[in-house]
């Protein structure tokens, strides 16, 4: 059964190009690593650009299962993601969202 992790958040107003900057960044890093990925199906990011909050971003990850998005995650948390690109996304990112 296909299982799909979506994320919602809301980028802070005053952060919209250093957002820009960073989500340049986090698809080269994802590109030269396919080995961490290899069991995303299909990963799609939108912005809100009508209704809602200004600034909001929504991210679908598609897996076969519950099991290879366990597996997929728990590596990419192991990896350098978690020291280098995951305090920059946290800083640009509106608390509570």
């Amino acid at each position: 059964m296909t299982v799909f992790m979506v994320e919602t958040y809301v980028i802070k107003p005053e952060k919209p190009a250093d957002f820009t900057t960073y989500k340049n960044k986090l698809s080269q890093w994802i590109k030269k690593r396919p080995e961490l990925f290899k069991e995303v199906k299909s990963y799609r990011m939108f912005a809100q650009m009508l209704g809602g909050k200004w600034g909001g971003h929504v991210e679908m990850w598609e897996f076969k299962n519950l099991a290879n998005c366990e597996k997929c995650f728990n590596r990419v948390l192991q990896s350098e993601y978690k020291t280098k690109y995951q305090p920059e996304f946290l800083s640009l990112v509106a608390p509570a969202t």
